[in-house]
């Protein structure tokens, strides 16, 4: 088999010395093209290259959320094909992979390299969903390119704490859910739109949903992880279905802690809940529009303001292994 390990330096949770072990023990096992990313978006030009050539099998990224969600965007320029698409593979090394820990790989970067070599030499793989979020056409935001994104999406609150997590790692402090936490209180109190939503959810043959504060778009459970405790937003989303929207329609002080305190304490059987949140599950095809440009974000990656975002839940996108 021959394979391209995609491995960004800047992973968080691996040292080059065992960034060496890896490469040596996937090396054992097939022929392997070994390429270290150099600049933001270079996993997503190595996996169009992947994804374009015709004698790689198998695409591996080593990184976090941000490398895999570049690779597959790689991979998926020209859109889905199961047949003819080298297959995906995961090492996490991040400071989350929620999307490694939401396929069941082990969350340390060895343990999922064994895990790895075992799947392979077993031939086990899995065709999962993706989701696919583009400019609406006819709206100011129409020109923005498709992306695709591999567990998660947000338009407004949570993707504010994300463009604001961001802005203090450029300032050099490390990512930490302290950190993430001191952004959610900031977020909340900067928030302009928390008592009178500006979003309005569009599907095909529906009345619309308005007046939305936030929307947390999911094609996977669990959301995240805030270090080992699992955090369910929408419990039933899954790689087998489309996606799953969780939107509030309010969010005071009293409701913001109560759907907190439900997040925190969330589970495989029930997520956040209340009048003021809404749950929808399986959705093909949706658009989020906005009154006022809100912050987007997909997995977990801050993309720059938005008025209207079109999302489609595609199935059996991609062969992972597992």
């Amino acid at each position: 088999m021959r394979a391209l390990l995609v491995v960004n330096p800047a992973a968080t949770t691996t040292s080059a010395r065992t960034r060496d072990v890896l490469i040596h023990a996937l090396a054992s096992e097939m022929k392997l093209e070994v390429v270290t990313t150099e600049y933001r978006g270079h996993a997503r030009d190595l996996g169009r290259q992947a994804g374009e050539s015709h004698d790689i099998e198998l695409v591996v990224a080593l990184g976090g959320d941000g490398t895999v969600n570049e690779v597959v965007n790689g991979l998926l320029h020209n859109g889905p094909d199961l047949d003819r698409l080298p297959r995906l593979a995961v090492v996490p090394g991040g400071s989350t992979n929620v999307f490694a820990r939401a396929l069941g790989l082990p969350n340390d970067a060895v343990e999922a390299t064994g895990a790895l070599l075992d799947a392979l030499r077993e031939d086990r793989e899995r065709a999962i969903g993706l989701g696919l979020a583009a400019g609406t056409p006819g709206t100011e935001d129409e020109a923005v390119p498709s992306r695709w994104f591999t567990f998660c999406a947000g338009l407004g609150f949570d993707a504010g704490v994300i463009g604001r997590v961001e802005q203090q790692r450029e300032r050099g402090k490390r990512s930490t859910h302290a950190l993430y936490l001191r952004q959610v209180a900031r977020q909340f109190l900067d928030e302009p739109h928390r008592r009178h939503g500006t979003i309005t959810l569009e599907q095909p043959g529906q009345d619309p949903i308005t007046d939305l504060v936030m929307s947390i778009i999911c094609n996977a459970s669990p959301w995240t992880f805030l270090g080992n405790r699992p955090v369910y937003a929408s419990p039933k989303a899954s790689f087998d279905t489309g996606l799953d929207v969780l939107a509030l329609n309010r969010m005071s002080t009293a409701s913001a802690a109560r759907y907190a305190t439900q997040l925190l304490t969330s589970s495989p059987e029930r997520g956040p809940h209340g009048k003021h949140a809404l749950s929808l599950h399986d959705l093909t095809d949706f658009t989020l529009h906005s009154k006022a440009p809100l912050p987007l974000q997909m997995d977990g990656d801050h993309l720059g303001l938005r008025t209207s975002v079109t999302f489609t839940g595609v199935r059996r996108a991609l062969r992972v292994i597992v």
